[in-house]
């Protein structure tokens, strides 16, 4: 093991320098002022009415959204890499979209199309059903914004698998469902839970379509992180504090489950979730059928 050069511990000073201005800092300094007075003040913001129904509203957006782009995400990425069609390209460019799109679009786009004067609003409207301003809206804005985790996390551990297996599976007598439940699904799970946690990650902290959509409605439509900016826009300072505190330990969660996961991957010497261009990249698939 060669020993560290100054080059080599100015760029780590560097790298942990940059790091610690930009996110430890701010974090560190969200926390202290949350319990600056004590745990009196933070724990009493937390538990009015509006707090706990914004805990409740943040957690519904998850337990929706995530299962709904978990079981896409699977579909579409066999689909861009075991079943290659002309229709790739397209499909792939679509999932795109979140990444290029602001969410302000996005909300405005869902406002557009289910508003009053909307393609589809006046129809449902006379169903009963009330998208905007409501929980379906905030659901559909938290879907869009969070669909190409999944699938972007999925497709490269597809493509280093390859297909063997699951063609041995087929010649040993396995049908469709059998070869994904018993070989593909366990090959890929780890990259699946990654982006499960990642898809997690973007729906709990999505702002700009949600607020759109939603109204921000206090007791009502009322996410975490619009909580958060309403009782900071209103100098409620404890509330505003809290609110990002509980925010900051849901998404300190999701980086150990992806710490914990990736590790366990290791040790098991299955296919890690790999990031990074590899994980953007899906025009040119290895396999397909």
């Amino acid at each position: 093991m060669s020993t560290p050069t100054p080059a080599k511990w100015g760029l780590r000073t560097l790298a942990f320098g940059y790091l610690g201005l930009l996110l430890l800092a701010p974090v560190g300094m969200i926390f202290y002022k949350t319990f600056e007075h004590g745990l009196g003040p933070p724990i009493e913001a937390m538990t009015s009415p509006d707090a706990l129904h914004a805990i409740w509203l943040t957690l519904l957006m998850v337990a929706v959204a995530v299962p709904l782009n978990t079981v896409f995400g699977v579909g579409c990425a066999l689909l861009l890499v075991r079943h290659k069609w002309k229709g790739n390209a397209v499909l792939d460019g679509i999932i795109n979209l979140p990444f290029a799109i602001s969410p302000i679009v996005v909300g405005l786009s869902l406002f557009l199309l289910y508003g009053t004067d909307g393609w589809f609003g006046p129809t449902l409207s006379e169903w009963g059903i009330q998208v905007l301003f409501s929980t379906p809206g905030m659901i559909l804005a938290s879907v869009f914004v969070s669909l190409p985790f999944v699938v972007r996390e999925t497709v490269p551990v597809l493509q280093e698998i390859g297909t063997e297996q699951e063609q041995a599976a087929s010649t040993l007598g396995a049908n469709a469902w059998q070869t994904f439940w018993r070989v593909t699904l366990p090959a890929i799970r780890w990259g699946v839970a990654y982006g499960v946690v990642l898809t997690t990650a973007r729906v709990l902290g999505e702002f700009g379509a949600v607020t759109i959509v939603s109204g921000s409605i206090s007791g009502e439509t009322e996410t975490l992180p619009l909580f958060v900016a309403k009782a900071f826009e209103q100098f409620n300072e404890e509330a505003a504090y809290a609110g990002a505190i509980v925010l900051a330990l849901l998404a300190l969660t999701t980086l150990l489950l992806m710490s914990v996961g990736g590790r366990k991957a290791k040790a098991q010497g299955g296919p890690i979730p790999i990031t990074g261009d590899a994980a953007i990249s899906t025009s040119t698939t290895k396999e397909g059928s």
